[in-house]
């Protein structure tokens, strides 16, 4: 689990661990400037942390603005959601024949960690999606999305 303590607690109660990569991986997108060391750094460290819940054959979810979905905050936040979105949807297809979900979650800024612990909960959970985006909040709605 790497993500900020409020979602984490949350998690927590939501009864999932913040053990094992054996677990699942939940990935809450860092916020980065605009340069490319820094979006490199933080699709660096979702991608070996993706690697290590893959060789489990764990579940994966990415927890992303949904602004940073419509580039919104900035190019470096951008970079990094929709490269995370496109990693979700690539470890999907590789891990569908295991049965091992890989998901993202676009969040609001005032969303509240315990109903964002609860999405991504349902998203770990075996034999629900694999390779989708959910969205929280309305704030996609009317726009030209990802």
């Amino acid at each position: 689990m790497r993500c900020g303590p409020d979602l984490a607690d949350a998690l927590v109660t939501e009864g999932l661990s913040r053990g094992e990569p054996s677990d699942g991986l939940v990935f809450a997108a860092a916020d980065v400037g605009d340069g490319w060391d820094d979006v490199l750094a933080e699709l660096t460290a979702a991608f070996q942390l993706t690697r290590e819940a893959v060789r489990h054959q764990a579940p994966v979810v990415y927890v992303v603005a949904h602004d940073d979905l419509l580039g919104r905050r900035g190019p470096g936040q951008a970079m990094v959601a929709t490269g995370l979105l496109s990693g979700a949807r690539t470890a999907a297809v590789e891990q569908l024949k295991a049965g091992v979900p890989v998901n993202v979650l676009a969040v609001e800024q005032d969303s509240d960690p315990p109903a964002v612990a609860t999405w991504v909960a349902r998203l770990l959970e075996p034999g629900g999606p694999t390779g989708e985006i959910v969205r929280m909040g309305g704030a996609h709605l009317g726009k030209a999305l990802p």
